[in-house]
């Protein structure tokens, strides 16, 4: 009998690696990879991959949603980590109002999130919320 096959792919081929050494290097690569006509109309929802020395091995596009709200997945989450073979995570979501501050369910998911890692060996390291011109880091503010 036979079953579906669960394909992951990852390919490195002419890009540069990048080292996350802080959040302003998460924002400007997140940012390169947002379409700019998109990130003041509909909210999406975006997972970075890092291995253990910080390299990011890349970029997962989650979710879409519209102009208020994104849906986002733990088990999905994890999954693509896993599959990724990814040391570290950092979320990434855009607020198309313009407005940095987190929301009561941006703050909840990035607990239950952080929680889930640990149980996994998996480091969530930052959650940023993005604009086209700034950006709000759970780790920068010690909320994570």
């Amino acid at each position: 009998m036979k079953v579906r096959e669960i394909e992951v792919s990852y390919s490195n081929q002419g890009n540069k690696k990048v080292t996350v050494k802080n959040s302003e290097t998460v924002f400007e690569v997140a940012l390169a990879h947002w379409d700019k006509n998109i990130i003041e109309y509909q909210e999406e929802v975006k997972l970075m991959l890092l291995n253990r020395a910080n390299v990011i091995l890349g970029i997962y596009d989650l979710s879409k949603g519209g102009v208020a709200s994104c849906s986002v997945d733990l088990k999905i989450i994890l999954s693509i980590a896993l599959k990724g073979h990814a040391s570290s995570i950092v979320l990434l979501h855009n607020h198309p109002s313009g407005k940095l501050e987190p929301s009561n369910n941006d703050k909840i998911i990035t607990k239950k999130l952080k929680k889930a890692c640990s149980y996994l060996d998996l480091v969530l390291l930052d959650h940023l919320i993005i604009t086209k011109n700034s950006f709000y880091s759970f780790n920068d503010n010690n909320i994570l």
